[in-house]
């Protein structure tokens, strides 16, 4: 029984996503780091947060200390693991971009490389995939602030992972069916089904042509007895409290055998060990649970 005064489950409320919010707050306190030591440069997300994770980015501010100590111990590895797998994303999408008439933002939330990467990613349509509320919201966002932003290729697709069909939903929005294609996923598998998992690699192997390249991030179960080990369990646990449940957990091998079986191939993957060496900054680490995986569409 869910008590009433904590959130439903993200599919059957109208409420944007909670972790969205938190991974976009992630990006904008990484830009009061000097250039160099930033993993990700994300000069949008500020625009996107709320009025309280604004007053608490700028509380931040005067705590730059204290706040640079508690990134590099393990309690905050996950927040540099949502820094490093976008960076991951990123790198992806660049390399694939030349190949690729058309770009997937697969759970869309607050990403703002339709933005970033305006220049690279040129005339090609962006379509943005997400639930109806966070689409909404991010789009009136946008609107909002036209300087900022300015032009784009966006396309707004909602959906509901679990109910609608994503060929469906994409062909709507004019996506060329079988044509190069680069796909984002990054954020969600972890609060799907493995059915719902399954069924979207399927869509995506159906849709996209072959060289096509999706980049995405899985989470898995970590044993240990250490007190960080149990907590972190605890804390896989308690992100049900905010209705937004892990209900999806694969290992690096078992996310390249679904991958294979829906048409694609593994090209690149990393965990959070090699996460850390390739992106990590300032004595920070990533947390184990989670890793990166990049597949081309055969």
């Amino acid at each position: 029984m869910r008590l009433p005064l904590l959130p439903r489950e993200l599919h059957t409320t109208d409420r944007p996503s909670s972790t969205a919010q938190w991974t976009t707050f992630g990006r904008a306190l990484e830009l009061q780091r000097p250039e160099p030591e930033r993993i990700v440069s994300d000069a949008f997300a500020p625009v996107f947060l709320s009025a309280t994770s604004r007053n608490l980015l700028a509380s931040l501010r005067t705590l730059v200390g204290v706040v640079r100590h508690a990134e590099r111990s393990e309690l905050l590895s996950i927040a540099t693991s949502a820094l490093c797998r976008h960076r991951f994303v990123d790198e992806h999408l660049l390399a694939a971009l030349p190949a690729a008439d058309q770009v997937v933002l697969l759970g869309a939330g607050y990403d703002s490389r339709a933005y970033r990467f305006r220049a690279e990613i040129g005339d090609r349509p962006v379509y943005e995939v997400d639930l109806a509320p966070l689409s909404r919201h991010k789009a009136a966002v946008v609107a909002g602030a036209p300087g900022i932003f300015g032009p784009t290729t966006v396309r707004s697709v909602e959906i509901d992972f679990r109910t609608q069909a994503l060929p469906d939903r994409l062909a709507d929005a004019g996506f060329g069916r079988r044509a190069p294609a680069f796909v984002a996923w990054e954020g969600v598998s972890m609060y799907l089904d493995r059915r719902a998992v399954i069924a979207s690699l399927d869509a995506l192997a159906a849709l996209c042509g072959p060289g096509s390249v999706l980049a995405m991030d899985c989470w898995q179960h970590v044993g240990g007895l250490r007190p960080y080990d149990h907590l972190r369990r605890f804390g896989e646990q308690a992100i049900r409290l905010i209705g937004e449940p892990i209900t999806f957990a694969v290992t690096p091998d078992g996310i390249a055998e679904l991958l294979a079986d829906a048409g694609f191939e593994v090209s690149d993957v990393a965990n959070a060990r090699q996460m850390t060496a390739r992106y990590a900054t300032a004595g920070r680490g990533c947390d184990e649970g989670m890793f990166v995986v990049s597949a081309v569409r055969r």
